[in-house]
């Protein structure tokens, strides 16, 4: 139906005309897995595992590059990776990398650091695939591989937020320590 000039965007209703219209534009604009906002080329995504976060960046055709254990027993992007010193680059479907964790577009560094052009970033991040990578959970992980690909510098809030709570949490104990061993005035 039309209503007000305007194309009701139900594809089920409407003529077929209509329905065939919608359903190609909700194809084009929306990934149908998740009905998120479908990312444009160089984007990058995060991924919400259980107790960390998976960084991808997005490439084309729903499909997207990221850091995975090189070794076939470990799952692309696992915790397992964690703990191998080396990660190899992988051209990935989204789904395949998603393992049904939820996601979404996060270029939460546009505000600080210019993103390279998208011709660029493309290039740079096509160049990588298949290659293996020295991987390290506080120098060199996923969201720092995304990162210096997109801006050009390799940066992980994760990481950063990590040591910065344990700093805290050191900078507390010091204190009770050093307040614990302060001698007390003595009272008669």
């Amino acid at each position: 139906p039309v209503s007000s000039g305007r194309a009701v965007a139900n594809p089920q209703t409407g003529s077929p005309e209509l329905r065939g219209h919608v359903r190609f534009l909700y194809v084009i604009l929306f990934l149908p897995s998740q009905g998120k906002p479908r990312p444009r080329p160089g984007d990058l995504i995060e991924i919400f595992r259980i107790g960390y976060e998976h960084w991808a960046i997005y490439v084309e055709d729903d499909c997207v590059v990221h850091l995975a254990a090189p070794s076939e027993e470990f799952e692309a992007g696992s915790i397992t990776s964690v703990f191998s010193n080396r990660a190899v680059v992988k051209y990935s479907r989204l789904e395949d990398v998603l393992h049904g964790c939820s996601w979404k577009v996060n270029n939460k560094l546009d505000g600080t650091y210019l993103p390279l052009p998208v011709d660029q970033i493309l290039q740079r991040t096509k160049e990588m695939v298949n290659k293996i990578v020295q991987y390290s959970l506080i120098e060199g992980n996923c969201e720092h591989f995304v990162n210096g690909l997109r801006y050009g510098v390799p940066r992980s809030q994760q990481v950063e937020h990590v040591l910065m709570e344990g700093a805290k949490a050191a900078g507390a104990v010091i204190s009770a320590v050093v307040e614990s061993i302060r001698p007390k005035p003595v009272t008669a």
